[in-house]
């Protein structure tokens, strides 16, 4: 048997060699993806231990806020954080839904490419920005026009006019809502448009020639094949709702209370962060709120994993 000659022995022992070194780098690039990860929340665990030494895990379960009593609770930042991202996925997944369709299946082609663009594009906006729309448009127009008619005839609801109750300030839990829903609406409906595109088309074609209306495609073809796809896309929108900041700020209210009005103003973990770590002039308070960083860190985690587990369990079903 002849031998391998040197020049494809040398090129072999080349390509091997650089096959270990990108694996070697993608493997550290992975790496330090988990020790970022780890180092942030160890930090903000560190940074808060004096409070959950102090407080336990009460801390989660308080409602107090009192930085001149150095009293510190978690509880109504972590319900207005879930409320208002809530409320925004609620508004947006339909939206979504109903964009990605029309692009996808209803819209003409001339016109697909200036509205898919311009749904992108609003995902660039600064967060600021929709935070001062909020603030100076939105805010004044619910406040004269929509919230009275939503307390005068939702308010007065037996079981859910408690969630419709309130003054008509404007500022609230219902206001963040809706600008959250729309800053992720872009984010999640080009998720949906995009993984609708990648549907054969065979499939579709199938489905009308068996007499299937437009509706029926979509839901019966359509959605079952790309579902974890778009449940992915949601989770990333949740994602971006529960961590925003600026334009959350702007728009809630940032009153420390505890209620069940959407209607009245509330806080979340990121306003109170943003709002109050400039002033905080004691090391107990400055624990506090690096110790509700951690929270929204918790939170935010639980979140991203129920979802890594049902894209696991919608797998499996797939598959079986």
């Amino acid at each position: 048997m002849s031998a391998i000659p040197a020049p494809l022995a040398d090129t072999g022992a080349r390509d091997a060699m650089a096959d270990r070194g990108f694996r070697w780098l993608v493997t550290a690039a992975g790496v330090f993806v988990l020790l970022a990860l780890a180092a942030a929340a160890l930090s903000m665990l560190w940074g808060g231990r004096a409070t959950f030494t102090k407080f336990g895990l009460g801390f989660f379960t308080s409602r107090a806020w009192d930085p001149v009593g150095q009293d510190f609770g978690a509880l109504v930042p972590i319900y207005g954080t879930l409320v208002t991202a809530l409320i925004a996925l609620v508004i947006a997944v339909p939206v979504s839904f109903g964009i990605a369709m029309f692009l996808t299946e209803i819209a003409p082609k001339w016109l697909r490419g200036p509205v898919g663009t311009a749904i992108e594009l609003l995902a660039g906006i600064p967060s600021i920005i929709y935070g001062m729309w909020g603030l100076f448009v939105l805010v004044p127009y619910l406040a004269e026009h929509v919230y009275p008619w939503i307390d005068a005839h939702l308010g007065t609801l037996p079981g859910v006019g408690v969630l419709f109750a309130g003054p008509p300030l404007g500022l609230g839990m219902l206001t963040a809502g809706l600008v959250l829903a729309i800053m992720i609406i872009p984010f999640i409906a080009s998720v949906m448009r995009e993984v609708f595109l990648t549907v054969p088309g065979r499939l579709k074609e199938s489905s009308y020639a068996l007499g299937s209306t437009r509706w029926e495609v979509v839901w019966d073809v359509v959605l079952p094949y790309t579902r974890s796809a778009v449940i992915g896309g949601i989770f990333l929108g949740l994602g971006r709702a529960l961590g925003e900041t600026m334009a959350v700020t702007f728009v809630l209210g940032n009153a420390h209370e505890l209620t069940a009005s959407l209607l009245m103003p509330g806080n979340s973990i990121a306003a109170t962060i943003a709002n109050e770590f400039a002033e905080a002039d004691s090391e107990q308070y400055r624990s506090a709120l690096i110790a509700l960083g951690f929270v929204l860190f918790l939170v935010t985690f639980v979140v991203l994993a129920v979802a890594r587990l049902m894209l696991r369990r919608l797998s499996k079903r797939e598959g079986n």
